[in-house]
Parts: C-alpha cells; structure tokens; sequence
C-alpha cells in the first residue's frame, strides 16, 4: 500500500505580499489565506471568506483521497483504541464537606457527566450530563465544573466553536435548572466568593487577550458586573484562582518568564486586589497560604531552580521574603500546595518525578518516588484544606495509570483504582527504557521509549518520535492506549526530551528559547540519530509527530533533516513564526516574546528566527512526506499557519512526496472535543505512519494476539 500518484494536489494562488523588517525584504506569497476578519471568523465560522473557506475544503478533499487507501485500517485503528477504553468509567470521588464529586461516561457517550454522592452514602445526584448539553453540536468541550462553597449551585462553561471564547452559565443544584446568569467571551475558569453569591472570571478581549478579571453577582445583569483588576500590558495574560485555604482569591498577571499575584479576601469580594509584590523582569512567584502566612515558590534571588520562600500575610512584599526550603540546583520544584498542617511540592530530579511532602510544624519531609526508568506522577490536594490525605496518580509507559490515597503521616497509600483496558493489557509484554543521545555541544538528551518485547531489536523497526520543546513544558513518560496501536505493529516509540522543556532543571529550559531556540531542533535530530545509534531503527524509517510549538519543531526539522525521517506529523504547526511574531495584533504574539524574542524591536531576535522560521527556510529539496493538521478557529495557532506553509512546500520542495493538510472546519486548537472523535484523528495521524513506513499493507490484519495500547495520564479518571 502506498500514496496515489495520480491524484493532482490543489495548488494555492501566489499574489505577493512583501513586508520590510530591519532592511529585510519578506515576500508572503500566500498572506492572502489570512481572512481579513479573522476576529469575527473566531466567533461564527461561517464568516470565512469564500475563496479560503474553498481552499481549505479542497485541501480535505485531497488529504482524504490520498489516505482513502487507509479507510479500513483506520476504521480498524479506531477501534482498536475505542477498545482500549473503559466506556462506562468514572473518578475516584473527590470529598468536599457532605458531599463526594466526581465525573463517570457512559457506554456510547462522548463527554463527562458531573456528578456527586452524599459523603455517607446515598444516591447519587447529576449536576450536569455533558451528553446532553453537547447534543446536535459539532463541538462542545466543557471548561470545567465548579461547585459553590454551599453546595447549591455550580459554575460552568462551554465553548461552542473551538475559538476558546467560553460562556459561563449558573445551575441552581436544588431546583435542577441553569439560571438567567449567562457571561460570554471568558477564559472558562471561574472562583466563587465565599458567600456563593456571585464568582471571579476572567473576560477575553476582541484579540483573544485575557485582560480583565470581573466580578458577577447572582440574579445580576452583565453589564453591571464590577471590574475588579485590568492588565493594561498586551505582553501579559490574565488568570484568576484561589488558594487551597479558601481565604484568598487570586489574580495571577504572568508571561513566559514573569508573574505577579493579587489578593482578594474572598469573605469581601468587592475590596482592592493586594499585590504580593510587584513584577520584575525574569523573575516568577507564586503563592499559597496557610494560617498567618504566605508560602511563596520563586527563581527570586537566582534560585534557577526554585525555591521556597515564606512572608507574613499582613507584609507579603519581598522585603519580608525569607527562605523556608532552599534552592538546590538540579532539583527542580515545579508546583507547589499548602494544606492546614502539610506543605507539598512537585519536583523533578534527574529528569525523574517524585513528591515531597513537609510537615508545617517541625519541618520534617518524605519523599514519594518509584524505581521504573521512566514514569508520570500528578498531584491531586483535593477541596479539602484541612486534611492529612492527598491523592496522587502514577503511571509509566508499560503500567497503567494507578491512583492512589496517600496519608501524610502514618506514610500509607491506598490504591483506589487502577485504570481498566477491557481488551487487555500484559505489562510484561512491552518494555520501557530511558536513553541518553549525544549532541554535538557535548549535552545528552533524553528519550523515553517503548516496545513489545519481542520487537528486534536490530536497527529493522520503524518508530514514531515525538517532540515538543517549549515553554518548560515536560512531556511525560505517562500510559497511553493509543500509543500502542503502533506498538503492537512493531513500532518503537520514543518521546524526545529536548532542550526547551524542564526535563533537566530550568537550565535545560533556558537553553532551548530564544537565542538559543534551535538547540531543540538539534536535540530533536540527536534524538532520532540516537535511536539508529541504538539500534532501534534506521534512517528513513521514523516517523516525527509534534504539535503547536512542537509542530514548529517538525517544520524546523524537515527543512534541516528531512533525510532521516520516512514522514512527519505537524498537529497544528505553529510555522509561520516570523510573520507572527511581527504582528502585535494577533492575540498571543506580545506575551510570547518572552519565550522567543521580539523581532520587532529587536533585530538580532529578528534575524534568529528568521534562521529557523519553517515558513521562510522552505527550500527546493526534497521532503519525507508530511501530515499537516490544523483548526479553523484555533486562536493559538491560527489556521493560515500551515495552510500558508503546505502551499509554500508544494510549491518549492523537489521528489515526488506528498504533502497533505486536514483542516478540522468544526474545532481549533485541540482538535475533536469528544473522548471518540478525537480517537478518529489519532487514527488517521497512525495510519499515516503505518503508510510512510512500508506496514500498512500488512496492518488492517490486526495486531499481534494479546497486545494492547495505553492513554495519556491526564485523560484517566
């Protein structure tokens, strides 16, 4: 099985476009796939203009003639992985004063469905059946569902689109029905007042900016709701919170590399924010607070890889700072929680995760670790401030995600539900391993893999690498039950641990923005020349996946080595970087130029973006084939990204590869909002890579007798 070579591709209309920066003539050829009113397209879709809305239906219809090959393997994909999850699953229930909350599925049902028990028995009561609310709606993800202080009432949100603009509605638990109280154009989150008489949101601008916190009382009209904090820096986000106490709520004012945090009394919701201390270039905090005193994680004071540090409430500035848990370099603290007798960190050592946790009164810590070579732990401190039990979930690539109860002080945990694959999984059957890949600067870069024990390892495999690289964020080594469709074929697959992420302390963070932005592309391309040096695969038999950022770095490394890889993955590819970044308009570009700089201003920024951008560095060579996906109204990674980009790709490269773009005409940034359609997209990804790497031929057979596949941490309830 391979591509149609008779199919001919659409060929996008060149009316040049050029734009001078720092005595550089840039040339946009396809500047016009931009719609004029990209604001108003956000909000209702059907607004795109004719000509690209005609565009990007005739780049689906070629992407799916081009797989149509493939529609029995992914039907057989799809369900496979659909197999794999437990339909009718549910949380563990998380305990909040008389009541228990948690969500459950259904057998056949696409979304979360809220609901809560009496904390001593009883039956249980729906809050809100996603099912329902998401009926004759293309898309429908929930923002989340947040009950009152009282119990008698739940905030929560949806976004219709895909666009991100979530509107906020009340249900009244006691009569069963949503209230007048409708708030559109929000972020989703939202913290109730300690009275339950009205929540905190934060309101998105015509640019997509979260800038204003507000404040909305029950039985209130909109427009009467009280501004309560408005950032008047384009270059920062907004977003509102509180602490795990229950006392404060919180205004965190942040970019990629300063923040700043305000105080409300949540018992006085109308009385001026409080700033902790004011923002400092480079330097982040964040706070949380038991009795008389503030608990504060920062990189103040040089500590690159954070510390803890303690304040009065009463005299929070940072001329009250005083270190309560020091930084040690190499270890790495990523998040933080008080609770009324224990404080809680996540931290990172070695690349590995563990949780420490320290008793307030005398200082006495323990650590909670485990002793595979790669694996994922999350952190759960629950509602409950005034608790010795947290809850924690643990999975790696091989083990199913456990979630356990943990006792702070008599050290037991209790394991309250190991995640189900009804067509079973024999852990015993896959092996996981951490490697090491050199690079040249003489840095090692990690990668996490996985596959069947009886894959040969001789150099023959095919293997999917994936990669991200950006923002400090660490891909964990988690369970996947999509994953392993491929593995089960005889794929490795391996996940690159490249510079730009925390994986190794905020150094290795530091080392992948900015002007150093192109050492990720470099660890990525160690990465891959690691697996062959392990034997593992060869050259032009791996597969690279990686989106938004990470799909930049697919565009990166396409350009610099496309050789060694047999296709790529660019889930929406954040590609046109130079012309995004030059634009202060668009609604993400101020505060990213913390994490790449901003060419506007600054034209070494300029010229060192302009090196790698993917858009601009497209060159007549050839490329492996490449899987372009995108979403008409992703406010991230705007959809004229890679439609602009596979234009440019077809009309320079040499060979006959293809290159295909599927546009999601009915969702954005993540894709297919229900739990089984995005499933449908994940087959689609993994059929392409069984088609690149010479197996789709034999993959419609099926997988081998007892295989199974795995899912990521954070979808496991």
């Amino acid at each position: 099985m391979s591509f149609p070579a008779n199919i001919p591709a659409p060929t996008a209309v060149r009316r040049p476009r050029t734009t001078r920066v720092h005595g550089v003539d840039l040339v946009d050829d396809y500047a016009w796939l931009r719609a004029a009113d990209w604001q108003t397209v956000m909000r209702d879709p059907a607004s795109l203009e004719p000509e690209i809305r005609a565009h990007l239906d005739a780049e689906n219809a070629h992407a799916a003639a081009m797989m149509a090959a493939t529609e029995a393997l992914q039907t057989r994909l799809f369900e496979e992985m659909k197999g794999r999850i437990k339909q009718d699953d549910s949380s563990v229930p998380a305990k909040d004063g008389p009541w228990a909350y948690g969500i459950r599925h259904v057998t056949g049902g696409q979304h979360p469905i809220h609901v809560r028990t009496p904390r001593d028995g009883g039956a249980e009561e729906v809050l809100l059946d996603g099912d329902a609310r998401a009926a004759g709606k293309a898309y429908f993800p929930l923002s989340g569902v947040t009950h009152s202080p009282d119990h008698a009432r739940i905030v929560w949100g949806a976004d219709e689109n895909g666009s991100e603009y979530f509107t906020l509605r009340v249900r009244d638990l006691v009569e069963g029905r949503d209230l007048d109280d409708a708030v559109e154009a929000t972020g989703g989150e939202a913290v109730w007042t300690a009275a339950s008489d009205g929540f905190f949101y934060v309101r998105l601008d015509d640019n997509h900016r979260p800038s204003k916190v507000l404040l909305h009382r029950l039985g209130t009209s909109t427009s009467d709701d009280l501004l309560v904090y408005e950032e008047a820096d384009p270059g920062f986000f907004v977003g509102v919170g509180k602490t795990l106490s229950g006392r404060f709520v919180t205004i965190s004012v942040h970019d990629h590399e300063t923040s700043e945090v305000h105080l409300i009394e949540a018992a006085d919701p109308t009385s001026p924010p409080r700033c902790v201390a004011p923002r400092v270039t480079a330097e982040e905090y964040d706070v949380e607070h038991a009795g008389d005193t503030i608990h504060i994680l920062t990189n103040h004071g040089g500590a690159e890889d954070f510390q803890v540090m303690v304040a009065p409430v009463a005299t929070p500035g940072r001329e009250h700072w005083t270190p309560w848990i020091a930084h040690e370099p190499g270890r790495l603290i990523l998040s933080h929680s008080v609770l009324a007798a224990h404080h809680l960190r996540l931290e990172r050592v070695e690349g590995l995760p563990r949780i420490v946790v320290r008793r307030l009164a005398d200082g006495a810590e323990h650590a909670i670790a485990f002793d595979e070579e790669a694996y994922s732990l999350g952190l759960f401190t629950g509602f409950e401030f005034d608790t010795r039990e947290i809850r924690f979930t643990y999975s790696s690539m091989t083990t199913p995600a456990r979630v356990y109860d943990y006792d702070m002080e008599s050290r037991t945990r209790t394991l309250r539900k190991e995640q189900e694959v009804p067509s079973g999984h024999d852990p015993e059957a896959y092996v996981t391993r951490r490697i090491f890949a050199p690079t040249a600067d003489g840095e090692t870069v990690p990668v996490s893999l996985l596959h069947r024990r009886d894959t040969a390892v001789d150099g023959t495999a095919p293997a999917l690498l994936y990669g991200y690289g950006s923002y400090g964020i660490t891909i964990p080594a988690a369970f996947s039950t999509t994953a392993l469709s491929l593995v089960d074929r005889g794929f490795v697959y391996a996940i690159a641990h490249v510079r730009g992420g925390k994986d190794k302390g905020f150094r290795w963070y530091a080392q992948g923005r900015r002007e150093f932005k192109t050492n990720t592309f470099d660890d990525f391309v160690a990465a891959a020349k690691g697996l062959i040096a392990a034997g593992y695969t060869s050259a032009g038999r791996i597969v690279a996946q990686g989106g938004s950022a990470g799909g930049m770095l697919m565009g990166a490394v396409a350009n610099r080595a496309g050789e060694l890889f047999g296709g790529i993955v660019a889930e929406v590819p954040f590609v046109d970087v130079v012309n995004t970044m030059c634009d202060a308009t668009l609604p993400l570009t101020p505060p990213e130029w913390p994490e790449w700089g901003n060419p506007i201003e600054d034209e070494a920024a300029f010229r060192t973006i302009l090196s790698y951008s993917p858009y601009e560095n497209v060159a007549a060579k050839p490329y492996p084939p490449i899987l372009a996906l995108a979403g008409l109204t992703d406010p991230r990674v705007t959809y004229w990204e890679p439609a602009k980009w596979v234009a440019r790709l077809r009309a320079t490269k040499t060979g006959d590869a293809p290159v295909l773009l599927k546009t999601n005409m009915d969702a954005g940034h993540g894709g297919a909002a229900g739990r089984f359609d995005r499933l449908k997209e994940v087959a689609l990804i993994q059929a392409f890579a069984l088609l690149t790497t010479d197996r789709a031929a034999n993959a419609v057979s099926g997988a081998p007798e007892g295989s199974s596949a795995s899912e990521a941490i954070e979808t496991v309830i």
